[in-house]
């Protein structure tokens, strides 16, 4: 490790903790049965040779999804596990790279959850830098909805930096053309979005800094072989201490389609940012729509509708036919018509979240707003995705 590790003490702190592997075992906390964080790192730090071998000298054909600044590929370690292998990429002149990557170390370094992709840890030599994850097997949802999404992407456009640096190179296999083509059974789909809630609960409430990810989308959200969620990429994630109630960020970055108002018209986050893009994903999975289509069609603007009229039914991705459970079908909708209201104030929090979807009482009085709340909600979210916004140029690609 030469000279990034040599100039930067954020990152001989990280390293110095995760020097060690570790394999602690944790005790049941809340988010109805996320682990407490652990007192031992359960990350450590790989030789170059070690990696490198895993992922066969880095060859194409390992290579299985691309973003603005990294690019990761599968791989197997001696010891039989097989990863996922971020490699940060790109030149590092405005220090970017190095950003990213403290960022995202720094941030699931602290992290053990089932719903959570797991960092086995990282390698820093010279010039490159690799966070090495345990490989989901499934790909992400994005991939089982959409199809064989992880491929790599083209390059971003230079003239913007709003949705276009995280589309996510995914930590899961790619999935080939015969298996993506089929589709994902509700109750799959209802596992997956339970699972995908629980984790971000545990991030919002349980994990011991409170952790806004603010890239809250399907393909963020990786699939285990038994189908359980694991939220991932911490490249935009940002602590939001204890006495905070929110905090302001620059530049807007994220994906279109999964934008809160606030955030988008603001940069003001929170937890509630993250609440909104999950009410997006909701209706992901009962549609099997994507967020922004071709024609830069908000998936949301299509929804709402539907939700407000109480219609979950004419939401059905059509490939599920009538083969769907009714009351998990209401839950998931009127849920995600919860999370996606324009007033963050009048969004549940991640446990009020998980409740609603695991069986809570649906109690419409006790989430009706006041008229002039209502009102409010009427200014139309087209309106974040008008095609005569600048911004509506980037939204196919942020879908993509």
């Amino acid at each position: 490790m030469r000279s990034f590790y040599s100039r930067n003490g954020a990152l001989r702190k990280l390293l110095s903790v995760g020097n060690k592997r570790s394999s602690g075992r944790q005790s049941s906390d809340d988010c109805h049965g996320s682990p407490a964080p652990s007192q031992k790192p359960t990350w450590g730090c790989f030789s170059y040779k070690e990696v490198h071998r895993a992922t066969a000298g880095f060859h194409q054909e390992n290579l299985v999804g691309r973003g603005g600044y990294a690019e990761v590929y599968r791989g197997v370690l001696e010891d039989g596990r097989a990863v996922a292998v971020k490699r940060l990429v790109g030149t590092s002149a405005d220090g970017r790279r190095e950003e990213e990557f403290l960022t995202e170390l720094g941030t699931v370094c602290h992290v053990r959850h089932p719903n959570v992709s797991a960092l086995l840890g990282c390698c820093v030599d010279g010039r490159d830098l690799l966070l090495v994850f345990q490989l989901a097997s499934r790909g992400s949802l994005s991939s089982l909805l959409h199809g064989n999404l992880e491929s790599p992407r083209r390059p971003p456009p230079p003239y913007s930096n709003i949705g276009v640096l995280h589309l996510t190179p995914n930590l899961g296999f790619s999935l080939a053309a015969d298996e993506s083509s089929q589709p994902v059974a509700w109750k799959l789909r209802h596992r997956i979005a339970v699972g995908a809630a629980r984790g971000l609960c545990y991030l919002h409430q349980d994990c011991r800094r409170r952790i806004i990810h603010r890239d809250i989308k399907s393909s963020n959200v990786l699939v285990s072989a038994d189908y359980e969620a694991q939220i991932s990429d911490f490249g935009l994630a940002r602590w939001l201490p204890s006495e905070w109630t929110h905090r302001a960020v620059a530049p807007i970055e994220g994906t279109l389609g999964y934008l809160a108002p606030e955030y988008f018209t603001q940069g003001v986050v929170d937890e509630k940012t993250d609440v909104f893009a999950f009410g997006v994903l909701l209706l992901e999975v009962i549609s099997g729509r994507e967020p922004v289509d071709a024609a830069h069609r908000s998936l949301l603007a299509w929804a709402k509708p539907y939700l407000n009229n109480g219609d979950a039914h004419m939401l059905v991705d059509p490939k599920l036919g009538d083969d769907y459970d009714s009351d998990q079908l209401h839950r998931v909708a009127f849920t995600a018509s919860l999370c996606t209201r324009a007033a963050a104030a009048w969004r549940p929090s991640m446990s009020e979240v998980l409740e609603l979807l695991v069986g809570g009482e649906i109690s419409h009085e006790r989430w009706m707003m006041p008229v002039e709340e209502e009102e409010e909600e009427l200014w139309g979210f087209d309106d974040l995705y008008d095609c005569d916004s600048p911004l509506s140029s980037l939204s196919s690609t942020a879908s993509s």
